[in-house]
């Protein structure tokens, strides 16, 4: 018998043996835009996300991306930390009351009908005091019953998998601060965020521990750390970057959870990188011509990691054709599989019109359910 793609995302991971390339293609948010605001077909319009992907004959990656299902993962604060929430139709304010001050976030609700952070809470020096303050009284947990919800939502489409938090460095430079502020901290008072990313490091420290607790349940996590070369200098990668993600997935990996890293956008000065990142896996690598490095140039640098993704998102809007879509599936087929979770870097794009973007997904997925020609 064949198996599910449950079984064959593990397989991919554990390097055993799979009968026909892995295609899980990453397209809720495109299902989203596409049923507020687009032409999204029935029946699909109805059948919902996770019965799309069923439909259209591909796997699922993320429990609770779009999919209404609760996160396996939840931040906590202690009772000394006092939140602030005020709300009209188009702004969103958040206020953490601290001992040495307040922080203040800002969200604005945008033409998508999302919510968009675009006043960051830390700007200076006295700031950073006052998240560290904050991260002392942080905490993360992992919930079984929360990840039993997702497991039974996905079933057999695909191993249940969800985002860690990201990483100190990663946690400043794109939630607590603007990434120009974060920079010029690190020049003029680095002493004070060093001893940020610290607090900010020993917050995760119970979910680690939780995690490793329940590798019976958990078996593969993403970093979700979203990077790419204009995030940091090298110096930075090599000081603050790389050695926690030694720790961290270092902790996963001896307790048997299998761990890949959300990598996209421009990365060409990092390639030498790749094959010391402690993961089993890179996502979302995205290739020419979207991006500044050739699949063959991320095959001859990723090692015997699992590529997740590899096909360019552009691929399934005009003027790409669909045997410029085919050509690249091919080709990263021939130059990863069976260390290859097929999929779309970053993601469909959510203005791909909804029958061609269906065709094409369709394509993909008919060609996966073959095996590889010899």
């Amino acid at each position: 018998m064949n198996p599910t793609f449950r079984e064959m995302n593990l397989a991919v991971f554990r390097g055993d043996p799979i009968p026909h390339p892995f295609f899980q293609p990453r397209f809720e948010p495109w299902y989203d835009w596409q049923t507020r605001f687009g032409d999204m077909p029935q029946p699909y319009r109805a059948m919902g996300i996770r019965d799309t992907y069923d439909a259209l004959g591909c796997s699922m990656r993320y429990v609770d991306y779009y999919t209404g299902a609760p996160s396996a993962l939840e931040r906590t604060f202690t009772s000394k930390v006092v939140i602030r929430r005020h709300e009209t139709s188009s702004e969103r304010f958040v206020v953490y009351e601290t001992p040495h001050g307040e922080l203040l976030e800002r969200h604005v609700y945008t033409v998508d009908e999302t919510w968009r952070e675009v006043g960051f809470p830390v700007k200076d020096r006295d700031d950073l005091r006052k998240l560290r303050w904050l991260a002392g009284e942080m905490a993360w947990d992992f919930s079984r019953q929360r990840f039993h919800v997702g497991d039974r939502y996905i079933g057999d489409c695909g191993y249940p998998q969800f985002y860690i938090p990201k990483s100190p460095y990663q946690a400043l430079a794109q939630q607590w601060m603007k990434l120009p502020d974060l920079v010029y901290a690190l020049a003029d008072y680095p002493r004070e965020v060093e001893e940020t990313m610290q607090a900010i490091d020993d917050s995760h420290d119970g979910l680690y521990a939780q995690l490793a607790a329940n590798a019976d349940l958990v078996k593969i996590v993403n970093f979700g750390e979203n990077m790419h070369d204009h995030l940091f200098s090298r110096r930075y990668l090599e000081s603050y970057i790389l050695p926690w993600y030694e720790k961290r997935a270092g902790q996963l990996r001896r307790a048997g959870i299998f761990t890949h890293m959300h990598l996209d956008g421009y990365f060409h000065s990092i390639l030498k990188y790749l094959k010391q990142m402690p993961f089993d896996g890179i996502e979302a690598l995205t290739p020419t011509p979207q991006g500044d490095v050739t699949l063959e140039e991320i095959k001859e640098h990723i090692g015997n990691k699992v590529l997740l993704d590899g096909i360019p998102a552009i691929y399934f809007m005009a003027p790409h054709t669909r045997d410029d879509l085919m050509e690249c599936v091919e080709q990263c087929v021939k130059l990863f599989h069976p260390r290859l979770v097929l999929g779309v870097s970053d993601e469909v794009p959510e203005a791909a019109p909804s029958e061609e973007a269906i065709a094409r997904i369709r394509m993909v997925a008919d060609y996966c359910k073959n095996p590889i020609p010899n």
